[in-house]
């Protein structure tokens, strides 16, 4: 963990309070952002640590605010187990593996969502196919999250193109990070990366991204969320592209 100066507190309550309106407004975002712009200051893993808190306790609220828990625990079960392996694997490459890497993959995989996000139509994935793509997406997203603290892909494209109903979609992401934080903060915790000092700055960024998430939902009030998502990602893009060229 760097030295907890004035100018790292400040600078991690803004990124959590731009981080929790990007949810705020769009559903989802918190973590991407988070590790978007702590990855340009701080040490990636380090970074990672700082998200466990405020990501566990925004996406548990998504999770349990949905209509349809115990089907989705039924349905994406195996997806879930996946993830955990997953994240477990990869947070030994982020703890322990050397962190030469871990900056340009991540802008390579922020670049590389925000691009699939603006360009390509959403698929749909046959129903005879779910079974079998759930455990391969599962391990997929946990190696991303655990290598880089960010969950969202192949998990977001994929729980998009199962054709689920808007609400229900939004709890099943709520569930796929609820999971890949646990198993974040289990993986950092097995590497030595997540001790008292990270997990009290981390619970301290539970503030700035809830009031965050509140400004969020009021400005939905005044900005088309579709066109600020656009906007959003270009940012993303833009950002993760100049991670990879850095």
């Amino acid at each position: 963990m760097p030295d907890l100066s004035p100018t790292l507190i400040a600078t991690v309550a803004l990124v959590f309070l731009l981080a929790g309106l990007v949810k705020g407004v769009t559903g989802m975002g918190l973590p991407t952002v988070a590790m978007a712009l702590l990855g340009s200051v701080m040490p990636l893993v380090a970074a990672a640590a700082l998200l466990v808190v405020p990501s566990f306790v925004t996406n548990l609220w998504q999770l349990l605010a949905g209509p349809d828990l115990a089907l989705l625990l039924r349905r994406l079960r195996s997806m879930m187990l996946g993830i955990l392996l997953g994240t477990l694997a990869g947070s030994w490459l982020l703890t322990r593996g050397g962190a030469a890497w871990a900056t340009p993959a991540l802008g390579g995989v922020l670049a590389t969502y925000a691009a699939y996000s603006l360009l390509v139509r959403t698929p749909r994935v046959p129903a005879r196919l779910e079974t079998l793509l759930s455990l391969p997406v599962g391990l997929a997203t946990g190696l991303v999250t655990g290598a880089t603290g960010v969950f969202v892909l192949p998990a977001v494209p994929y729980l998009q193109a199962l054709g689920l109903e808007r609400d229900t979609l939004v709890q099943a992401l709520g569930l796929s990070f609820t999971v890949s934080t646990l198993a974040l903060a289990l993986g950092l915790a097995g590497g030595g990366a997540l001790g008292g000092a990270e997990l009290g700055l981390s619970t301290l960024a539970i503030l700035p991204s809830l009031l965050g998430m509140w400004i969020g939902r009021w400005l939905r009030g005044f900005v088309s969320p579709a066109a600020f998502r656009r906007w959003f990602l270009l940012a993303l893009l833009l950002l993760g592209l100049q991670l990879v060229l850095r």
